[in-house]
């Protein structure tokens, strides 16, 4: 599964379907995953799983555990966003995660061959970086809002 720029080609041809296949006047591009978004709930998780296809492939392209992580930000932040009726159907018009993901991909220094390790691994990888960064900042928050009731239960 070495670099084929036809693999690549067809993830940039996908995300551009999905972000900014649409030209509004003006000049503002919009794609597929919006209108796709619109649908409540099972919209979003269409929307994620095309995304998710593109990470995969990428993995396989022999994209880093660290630029997984990246792409997979872009995608789970754009689909939690993306359930909020109203504000997260204009946020997936204007945040285009595959088209970042795809740019990220384009940018990144890939291997000439398939020897950099197992995609499934770098996958692995990457969620687990991810769930950890979550769990971190859930954390964060915890502490944060009990220190903020601390504070208040004081002034008090």
């Amino acid at each position: 599964m070495n670099n084929s720029p036809a693999r690549l080609n067809r993830l940039k041809r996908l995300a551009r379907t999905l972000d900014s296949s649409i030209v509004l006047p003006g000049g503002y591009r919009i794609g597929l995953d919006g209108f796709i978004g619109l649908v409540p709930v099972a919209g979003d998780l269409v929307g994620a799983a095309l995304s998710t296809y593109i990470i995969f492939e990428s993995a396989r392209l022999g994209a880093s555990m660290w630029l997984l992580v990246r792409m997979m930000f872009n995608v789970l932040l754009e689909t939690a966003v993306g359930v909020i009726p109203v504000l997260g159907d204009l946020f997936d018009f204007a945040w285009k995660a595959n088209d970042r993901n795809v740019a990220l991909l384009e940018r990144a220094d890939l291997p000439e061959s398939s020897d950099t390790g197992s995609p499934r691994r770098r996958l692995g990888g990457a969620v687990a970086a991810l769930l950890l960064g979550f769990i971190v900042v859930l954390i964060a928050i915890l502490v944060l809002a009990i220190q903020v009731l601390l504070a208040v239960l004081t002034a008090l």
